[in-house]
Order: C-alpha cells, then structure tokens, then sequence
C-alpha cells in the first residue's frame, strides 16, 4: 500500500529538523556543543520538593489552563522580572513547554493564507509550525552587521494586506541577538498602524548579558492588548524534561489556546506544574539566586568560547542572550553542512549547521555553550586542529 497519497501533503513536504539528525551520529568520544539544553540539573530543592508532593498525593489531573496557584505565581514572576504588569488569571495558560504555546498561538492567530513575518536566522520549528496551520511563512533576514536585530524598515517593507501575525523570539536562537527598549519601540511604532498580531516567544527572557535585562514588546504602550507572550521553565530554571511552559494574553487569544489545550492534551502533567510551584517559589524566597548563577557560569563560558573562534579566524558577533555562539565559516572555504559533517567525522566536535535556522544561516555554525568550561576547551583544541588540518590540505 502506498501511504503518500493519504498522508496531510504539508507534513509530508516539510523537512525533518536539521539539528536533531546530528546526534544519531554521536558517541562517548564526542563533544556536542549542538543540543540547546542546559547542562546544570534542575535545583535539589525543587526535585526533592516535588519528588516528596508526589509520593504522599494523588497527582490528579489539574484545571484545563493549570493549576490556579501555578497561573498566579506565573503572573507574579513576569510583573517581577520583567515588568509585564495587569495580567489577571483568566489571562494565563500552563503548557507543555514554550513550543506547545507555540503551536497553540500558531493556531488561534493564523487562518489558511495569512502570512506571518518573522527573523532568520531563527528557531527551526517556526517555520513549519506556521505551515502546518496554513499560514505563508514570510522570513525577514536579520545579520551580524545589525547584531541580527529587526529593523522598522525591514519589518514595514514585509508587510503586506495579508499579513496577519508578526513572530518575535528574542533573545534568539541561534544568533544570541537581543532587542533591547528602543529596539522594541521603532517596531511597536510600526505594529500601532496595522491590525497585526504579535506573538512573542521568550523563553530566553532570563539569559542576558553585558548588564542588559530583557525587555518584553508586550511591556510597551499599546502592545499588551495585541501581544501573545510565551515563555517556559527549560531554559531559565534548567527543566528541559519537565516539558513546562505558559502563555500570557488577552483573554480573547489565551481562551481559545486554552479550548484548544483541552480537547488535545487536557491538561499540562500535574507532576510538572507542583514542580513549577516550587521553582518559583523558591526564586521569590532567594531573589532567583540559581537563575542568576547559571547566567554568571553560561557569561563565562560565552566570553571565552566567542574569543576563542575569533582568535582561530571564525568571526563571531558578541551574543548578547540565549547560550549560543553563531560564528562564520566562511573563511574555511567549506558549506557548513561540510564543515559540520567534517569536524564531527575527524575531530569528534558536533556544532549545527546554519542553514538548519534558515538560508540566512548558510554560512555560519551555531555552538552551544551550555555545557563546561573543560569541555568548551577541548572542543576549541579539536577544533583548532581541525583548521589546521584544512590549510595544509589545501
């Protein structure tokens, strides 16, 4: 039986994620700087807190949009860290991780036809997510020479009558571009003169350096009312697995992510939220002292890794958030695919190809810094080595 004719023809002509084909390829002898994970295990006091809820209880299913008291403190942490204040409960949604805030947004927002604006180099799930609802994938190419940030002009030029939603994800990955107040402003400027959507994923909000805080569009006069915010507990409180993530909104958007919510997955794991209770609690009570340790260890460890491949003559712009570093490889002479598939082949080093985050990307790599500085070292070596095997082959 042949299944192509019956399977939906946009899944079966989007591509498989270009990061996750790599670790198949990996073994004891490797050193990956490819997965976009933390390498710090979620705090004992969480675990064990939860670990201990759990075994004395029922873990029951919870509210379709999560656990009240998780929905409240999310609404405390985002008026805390970041300034996004007048949210009331009915304005919160508990997901399976940022992505799923994602997939729910992309849904409610887009109808068949609707074109979407957003940055490349940019996540890989993006863009086949907006397919995957119908809508027409407009990418905006941002670069090193404008610390791949989005320009007012560059956005105004993109939008057309069709244009429905604007898709921000800063800090981003894989460049580490951030937008800072007046960034956010000349772009807010723009979105007051249309009837455009934004939906801001920022599950990087709490990975900023050099001083900078992170600065939500949504915190901007005249763009809560029009703004889905999403944000998650991988990345800030080191809870990949926990698969935990929230929405924030008007009620009009978040009600129907939440109707979707309920009659595809229910509820977000009950394990997860008690689990995230916790997290931010414990933030409140030590002033997110192990957020701000892992910012201080992810800071030095960036500062050495982007010296380090702009030393050995792959030019690196300064990332300012997330934990990825996006040099060229231009000066190799090689595709990144090439450079990739050769580096993990004979010096046993795994970095991302950039074309996997877009056309954009094709001339660069994306290394992640979240792992340790001993192993951030030796993949430096290897790669140094590499390079050098590469000019006496020439």
């Amino acid at each position: 039986m042949s299944y192509n004719p019956v399977i939906n023809e946009t899944v079966l002509d989007i591509k498989p994620s270009g990061i996750r084909k790599y670790f198949d390829l990996l073994d004891d002898s490797c050193i990956s700087l490819g997965v976009g994970e933390p390498d710090f295990p979620t705090p004992d006091s969480i675990r064990h807190a939860a670990a201990e809820t759990i075994y004395h209880n029922k873990v029951p299913y919870t509210a379709n949009a999560g656990m009240p008291k998780l929905r409240q403190l999310v609404l405390d942490y985002i008026s805390d860290r970041f300034g996004l204040d007048g949210y009331e409960i009915q304005n919160s949604l508990i997901t399976i991780g940022a992505g799923h805030a994602a997939d729910l947004a992309f849904r409610v927002a887009i109808n068949p036809g609707d074109e979407v604006i957003y940055t490349t180099p940019t996540y890989v799930t993006y863009e086949p997510g907006i397919r995957l609802v119908g809508g027409v994938p407009v990418p905006v190419v941002t670069d090193a020479a404008h610390h791949f940030k989005l320009t007012p002009d560059v956005l105004r030029a993109a939008i057309t009558p069709k244009t429905r939603v604007l898709l921000l994800a800063y800090p981003t990955n894989p460049t580490g571009g951030i937008m800072e107040k007046e960034d956010l402003e000349a772009i807010a400027e723009v979105i007051r003169e249309t009837n455009i959507t934004i939906i801001s994923d920022e599950i990087y909000a709490e990975l900023t350096y050099n001083g900078k805080r992170h600065v939500s569009i949504a915190s901007l006069p005249g763009m809560k009312e029009r703004t889905i915010v999403l944000n998650g507990f991988s990345k800030s409180f080191s809870m990949t697995g926990w698969r935990l993530g929230f929405a924030v909104g008007p009620i009009e958007f978040i009600s129907m992510m939440t109707k979707i919510h309920q009659l595809t997955v229910l509820c977000a794991p009950t394990t997860a939220q008690i689990a995230g209770c916790y997290a931010l609690e414990q933030g409140f009570e030590t002033g997110w002292a192990d957020v701000n340790a892992m910012i201080a260890e992810y800071d030095a460890r960036r500062k050495y890794l982007v010296g380090a491949f702009n030393a050995l003559g792959l030019t690196c712009a300064n990332p300012e958030g997330a934990f990825y570093a996006f040099p060229s490889i231009e000066a190799t002479g090689l595709s990144c695919t090439q450079f990739c598939e050769q580096l993990l082949e004979r010096k046993k080093v795994l970095v991302i190809p950039g074309d996997a985050f877009g056309d954009a990307g094709k001339m660069h790599v994306r290394a992640c810094y979240a792992t340790s500085m001993e192993d951030l070292k030796e993949a430096v070596s290897r790669i140094s080595d590499f390079l050098d095997d590469l000019k006496h082959r020439r």
